[in-house]
């Protein structure tokens, strides 16, 4: 790993590393937010997938996140939504897709599946690093914004024993059935419906063995939500299924990170109360 940054806050300390990923072959940056506590026992962890066009400083910059961090002792891991400048023919041709865009799936299409493996990077290559270089639990927690709420949801309802805890703000619950979601996973996974199942959170309830809850806020006033978001799907699955879902939908907020600053802090607690 090599540090690019490193600042001290709240008498903790957020830093910034660059690293070679094995599972998507190429360089990859991460960002991890370290209390102070973590200088005198081991701290658990929650991971934090953002969305489209975002990298990993979105989350440190603009969700206020750290002070409440550093009160409950919890380390907070951000990475980049995707690698970055490789070379692929359309990498760079919409904000949707390819850079900024890996949507959190191992991409099965030839042109990407060597280095679009976000699924695998998040579940597995990153979780090893964060917890051989830095003084931390194995207990984990995973929440998400938008692209990165979809993340969330799909890793922690396909691998409910690993995580602690799941929460996301304005997530894409059903990506097979609105644009977004259909543009990436054809892109990246082809024609197979079956493999893009895999990646839905509202088909993944329908066949989920362990219940893990999902905790999720949404703003009435999202520019997406109609279209893109249709939380009413997993609400309406999650009802269907008896899956434990809290769905709280914030009167006038909108898709921004103000809306994420302003209940970021009823996340970190709701994690920290799984994660001890």
């Amino acid at each position: 790993m090599k540090l690019i940054s490193k600042y001290k806050l709240f008498g903790g300390s957020q830093e910034t590393y660059k690293h070679d990923s094995k599972i998507n072959n190429a360089p990859m940056v991460f960002s991890v937010f370290l209390p102070k506590q973590v200088n005198d026992k081991k701290l658990p962890v929650l991971y934090w997938l953002s969305g489209l066009t975002c990298t990993e400083e979105n989350f440190v910059i603009k969700a206020g996140a750290q002070r409440m961090a550093a009160k409950l002792g919890i380390v907070i891991v951000t990475m980049d939504t995707s690698p970055r400048n490789l070379g692929i023919k359309g990498e760079n041709d919409s904000y949707d897709f390819g850079n900024g865009a890996g949507f959190y799936v191992n991409a099965t299409e030839e042109k990407w599946t060597k280095h679009y493996n976000m699924y695998d990077y998040v579940y597995q290559e990153l979780p090893v690093i964060i917890e051989s270089n830095f003084n931390v639990t194995d207990k984990k927690s995973i929440s998400g914004h938008s692209m990165g709420g979809h993340g969330a949801l799909i890793l922690a309802l396909r691998n409910p024993s690993q995580y602690q805890s799941v929460s996301a703000f304005s997530p894409i619950v059903a990506p097979t059935r609105t644009p977004w979601g259909q543009k990436a996973l054809k892109g990246y996974l082809g024609n197979n419906f079956e493999s893009w199942q895999q990646y839905d959170s509202c088909e993944l309830i329908k066949t989920a063995t362990q219940r893990i809850p999902l905790f999720i806020d949404q703003g009435t006033n999202d520019e997406f939500l109609e279209e893109y978001l249709q939380p009413q799907r997993l609400e309406s699955v999650c009802k269907e299924f008896n899956h434990p879902l809290i769905l709280r939908m914030q009167s006038g907020y909108d898709h921004s990170y103000f809306f994420i600053a302003t209940f970021i802090e009823d996340h970190l607690k709701y994690h920290s109360n799984h994660l001890k």
